[in-house]
């Protein structure tokens, strides 16, 4: 296999890992046996653990950009947009340790400061973006002001991974963030946007995302 390949294996084979069990429990040598390759050719592509997690979390990022871009560039319109998010949302979310989030942030302080640049910059202006399209569609309400919304829409995000709130075992995490998101939609939407919205859920149940946005990139 070709250089390149090999560390693309290692990525997304860590990747899986961290998202099913989390970051700390997991190291080079589960890696290793998990990929079926020796320790010292993870270190000939990685200097370390922490440097592996700065890259996997920065494919992570790049591919829930992809998919965020997919569903803007293929929505009708704002509320379009924001349920093919959803879509995506409950797609993912099942697969998702929520303790991986707090690994990186207590543990690979680097690749979470990735983390938050990217939610503030992309996620952020994404959101703002799409709520002064639907504004203008007639679709949110007037009044609502986007910057307070996008900021309180990735606190909310940041919230549900928090284990003292929701708890994994009292809480599903892809059923949390659904009925958190739709409370945020109603919460935006005018009458016109709550009718077309629920059309689209009745209507657009077979929507396959090419590129799947996870996490806390989810609007």
């Amino acid at each position: 296999m070709e250089e390149h390949g090999i560390k693309e294996k290692i990525l997304e084979g860590s990747e899986k890992l961290f998202l099913k069990y989390g970051v700390r429990s997991i190291t080079m040598d589960d890696i290793a046996r998990h990929l079926s390759v020796s320790k010292k050719t993870l270190y000939q592509y990685f200097i370390d653990k922490d440097e592996l997690v700065m890259m996997v979390s920065k494919n992570h990022m790049t591919a829930n950009k992809a998919g965020c871009l997919e569903a803007m560039k293929t929505a009708e319109n704002a509320i379009d947009e924001l349920h093919k998010l959803s879509v995506c949302m409950k797609q993912n979310l099942g697969a998702i340790n929520p303790t991986m989030l707090y690994d990186i942030q207590k543990f690979h302080p680097k690749a979470w400061a990735e983390w938050l640049a990217f939610k503030m910059d992309f996620i952020y202006n994404s959101v703002v973006r799409n709520i002064k399209q639907g504004i203008k569609e007639g679709n949110f309400r007037k009044e609502i002001n986007p910057y307070v919304m996008a900021a309180f829409r990735l606190g909310i995000i940041e919230m549900t991974f928090d284990e003292k709130i929701f708890p994994a075992s009292k809480f599903n995490l892809a059923d949390v963030h659904a009925q958190i998101f739709e409370h945020f939609v109603f919460g935006l939407t005018t009458d016109k946007g709550k009718k077309l919205y629920i059309k689209y859920k009745e209507n657009h149940t077979h929507y396959q995302p090419t590129n799947l946005p996870t996490h806390e990139t989810i609007l």
